[in-house]
């Protein structure tokens, strides 16, 4: 079964007679120059310009506005359990329940919305994840009730993780090699900024009557909702799913508007439409590129497969595994209860912390979006990883300090707040940005939709058990205790990340499957790449 769509050509000879392997013209069709490539940073990377498109930029930023939903709801309702609380008398096991929920719930967004853009396209996902917020951010402001108030969280939960896998992925078909980083990285930028928000919103609101503030505060969530919704409709279809459709001609359109030169898109179309003529070869007989709608992927993935996509699968799911079981966002839904234990009684300062910590968030995670493509991903993962683990480890010191004095000495309360926003920093610059980045950029284009959802339901299934058990382990071994365990966590996930992630910074998404191969070219896989390679060429 061949490829049915051939890549069309924006000029005879775009490179001036550059021919194969030439910068501007067609990509050699096979593996060994795949590997060849990546020992020297990828084909021609140095003639390639590394300024960020506007029109990619911008569908960028209209995908990864989807993410501020999640933050949003991570900020405020750290504040706006409290009034729940209040106001419909609930137990704090109901408001764990409460908490995590969403993103239990989550996790079946998150399945569903890989074979769901497969299916329909990267766009129409992006415009189902936001409308499925919609109508769970109004039956939350309007819960009269508890179990309403649960229902709405649910239905919220379920649009969160459509929108956590598809912003990335999207985002990562769209940008070129040498920013994809930086683009990929902004879904967890509009996180932090939901966060932030959430924070100002909550401290804001915290003077109005309990039994009207968090329903407002939870409302508000529909705004950007709507936002998402409209935009969406000027955002191109992702190219890369156009070309699996059967669609070239239509992706050449797209290349060509998100690329900073004709040259560039005819290059990156080549590279993809090679690679789909690859992918295509390990496709079930009688399934062509026009009838292809994600089917037979998570055979591939769960029950026959190869070594390389087994390594990715690893690779994938140990990071967003890492990401949720380091307690970030059990750490910040719970932030204010874990400083009234420290002896802060005040809704307004417990706000304010929040807010200090939301600002710290936001200022790090920048940094790390504009220095991951110059840096890489692994260095700043690292890092961030190590300084988790360090900060944990104080702020656990600080919460037994405290907890075994009557007095609740200033200089411990203070460590522990620079702790709380050491902690989330170090996040923001490492697994916050660089868990959606290697999610959605490790797998190749038949898998990475369905492989990306799969990863991200892992990571909302351990954030919705962490969550929803943070408070009650730590009244079994105290907040300090609780505060190691995850520093402990952090420390076998440094391990982790150093024997198993590779740097990807600077290779285009047809590339860096190749990193998962053999070094000597063992596989199967890459013995079938090259079986087809010399059929194609």
């Amino acid at each position: 079964m061949q490829f049915t769509g051939s890549p069309p050509s924006l000029e005879s000879d775009p490179g001036g007679g550059g021919g194969r392997g030439d910068c501007y013209g067609r990509l050699p069709d096979s593996e060994s120059y795949y590997r060849n490539s990546l020992k020297h940073g990828g084909p021609s990377r140095s003639h390639r310009r590394t300024s960020v498109n506007g029109y990619a930029l911008a569908g960028a930023i209209l995908a990864s506005t989807n993410s501020i939903l999640l933050g949003y709801d991570i900020g405020v309702m750290s504040g706006a359990v409290l009034f729940i609380k209040e106001n419909l008398k609930i137990s704090s096991v109901q408001v764990e329940i409460l908490v995590g929920v969403l993103n239990i719930c989550s996790l079946f967004g998150s399945l569903a919305s890989g074979k769901t853009s497969d299916y329909i396209g990267r766009r129409k996902t992006i415009v189902l994840a936001a409308t499925t917020f919609l109508i769970g951010a109004v039956l939350m402001g309007f819960a009269p009730s508890y179990p309403f108030l649960l229902a709405g969280r649910v239905v919220a939960g379920i649009g969160v993780g459509y929108s956590l896998m598809i912003a990335p992925v999207y985002t990562a078909e769209l940008s070129p090699a040498m920013n994809r980083g930086f683009l990929t990285s902004l879904p967890e930028v509009f996180i932090v900024i939901g966060i932030l928000v959430g924070y100002i919103v909550n401290y804001a609101l915290s003077g109005l009557p309990s039994n009207i503030n968090w329903r407002i505060m939870l409302g508000l969530a529909a705004v950007p909702s709507l936002v998402i919704g409209f935009g969406v409709m000027a955002m191109p279809e992702s190219p890369r799913w156009l070309v699996m459709q059967g669609k070239p001609d239509e992706a050449k359109r797209v290349l060509v508007r998100i690329s900073n030169s004709p040259q560039e898109a005819e290059l990156r179309l080549q590279e993809i439409t090679d690679s789909a003529s690859r992918e295509f070869q390990f496709l079930h007989s009688g399934i062509s590129s026009n009838t292809w709608r994600g089917q037979g992927v998570w055979k591939e993935l769960l029950f026959k497969p190869s070594k390389p996509v087994r390594r990715m699968l690893v690779a994938a799911v140990g990071i967003n595994f890492f990401m949720q079981a380091s307690g970030n966002d059990a750490v910040i839904y719970y932030t204010p209860e874990v400083f009234r234990a420290a002896g802060i009684h005040n809704k307004r300062q417990l706000f304010g912390v929040n807010v200090i910590m939301g600002l710290s968030k936001a200022a790090f995670v920048m940094v790390s979006a504009f220095y991951l493509d110059r840096f890489g991903r692994r260095p700043l993962l690292l890092l961030g990883s190590t300084g988790m683990a360090l900060s944990l480890f104080i702020l656990g010191l600080g919460s037994k300090i405290l907890q075994h004095s009557d007095s609740k000495p200033l200089w411990a309360v203070t460590m522990c707040i620079v702790a709380v926003c050491g902690f989330v920093s170090f996040f923001s610059i490492g697994l916050g940005p660089i868990t959606w980045v290697y999610s959605s950029e490790i797998f190749p284009l038949r898998l990475r939709a369905q492989g990306s959802g799969l990863a991200i339901s892992v990571n909302r299934l351990v954030s919705g058990v962490v969550s929803m058990t943070f408070l009650t382990v730590s009244m079994k071994i105290s907040f300090g205790g609780m505060f190691f365990v995850l520093g402990g966590i952090m420390v076998v996930g440094t391990v982790f990340f150093y024997v198993v992630m590779p740097e990807t910074k600077g290779k285009s998404l047809e590339e860096i499957q190749f990193l998962f191969q053999d070094k000597e070219g063992g596989d199967v896989e890459t013995k079938e790449v090259r079986r087809v390679d010399l059929e194609l060429t």
